[in-house]
């Protein structure tokens, strides 16, 4: 583990037990407690938008690959690596590219899809950001934090412009050009593949129709997320109507994708829910207790994830250590 990523878990780390101790940690296990079963279906929630998110990127898989079951699967596991491993908030994505090039996509066709649909997430995000400010506004016309939510989303903005230009303008010439001179200096035939990564992104963000296909179905996973916060809202006995999950939710999503480099936004996300939830006058706990779920939801459907990546490299390395024996001397 590199100290960047051991720095960003110790600073968040920090961050979410200093809010849970200052807000009285009974009242926290007490909600949780109280959302017993109620939990579950929270869990159950996280299924549609696992589904409507796979559908946006298999929109941008320019050539025959694999059923949406596989692309949902491959989903499942990239969420549970930006969840819950030491990475980035683009680990998962070097993954679910990794793994979709084994299910019979090229490696170039699979990355350029999982890099232009990581932009097309950012970019709906913002969408669903500014609807919550939209929102925020007719609810609750002159409120005070407008300039730090603001903020967030410019930020987010800014990264999701720089990302979205760094690949339409050679970020992946580079690593395409990088890539092929490692795998002829090692001889690694599988990172050959790579050529043309830089033409296949371009080719992606010249097809207007599956841009705006992919738009869609990532902007009806974000509000599949609306009808999950509503539902552990109402597990935790917070009485909240859709407009108060709607923005809930997008200026909480904001926030915590504006932290994508803090690993699993340990913090960011306990703190972003502090503050959001503070607008409709719901106790800190409470919304400590909203994210604590959420985390909850993680763990149950995370932890099985990163087993079944496991196996599937395990058996990629006996596969290959097998062809490695039987090749002749």
């Amino acid at each position: 583990m590199k100290w960047p990523a051991i720095l960003g878990i110790l600073i968040g780390l920090g961050l979410a037990i200093t809010l849970i101790a200052a807000n009285d940690v009974g009242k926290i296990l007490a909600a949780l407690v109280g959302a017993g079963w109620g939990i579950l279906l929270v869990i159950v929630l996280r299924l549609p938008q696992t589904i409507a998110s796979a559908l946006g990127w298999r929109a941008l898989v320019a050539e025959p690959g694999p059923n949406i079951a596989v692309f949902t699967g491959l989903r499942w596991i990239r969420e549970a690596v930006n969840n819950l491993l030491p990475v980035a908030g683009v680990g998962g994505d070097v993954v679910r590219a990794r793994l979709l090039a084994l299910q019979g996509v090229s490696l170039k066709g699979a990355s350029a899809s999982a890099a232009v649909d990581l932009s097309v997430e950012m970019a709906s995000q913002i969408v669903f950001a500014l609807m919550g400010v939209g929102m925020l506004l007719l609810y609750r016309p002159g409120v005070d934090t407008l300039g730090w939510v603001l903020g967030v989303i410019g930020v987010g903005a800014v990264i999701a412009g720089s990302f979205m230009l760094s690949q339409r303008f050679g970020l992946f010439k580079l690593v395409e050009k990088t890539l092929v001179a490692a795998s002829e200096k090692a001889g690694w035939a599988a990172l050959g593949d790579i050529s043309g990564l830089h033409e296949a992104v371009v080719a992606l963000y010249r097809s207007p129709g599956r841009f705006l296909h992919s738009g869609a179905w990532h902007m009806a996973s974000w509000f599949f997320g609306v009808l999950e916060l509503w539902a552990a809202l109402h597990v935790l006995g917070v009485e909240a109507g859709w407009r108060e999950a709607l923005i809930i939710e997008s200026l909480g999503q904001a926030i915590r994708g504006a932290a994508f480099a803090v690993p699993g936004a340990l913090g960011v996300q306990e703190g972003g829910y502090v503050l959001v939830c503070a607008l409709f006058g719901i106790p800190p706990q409470q919304a400590i207790a909203l994210s604590l779920i959420r985390r909850i939801r993680d763990l149950v459907l995370g932890v099985p994830a990163l087993i079944v990546w496991q196996r599937i490299e395990g058996r990629m390395f006996a596969r290959r250590a097998a062809a490695s024996e039987a090749a002749p001397s």
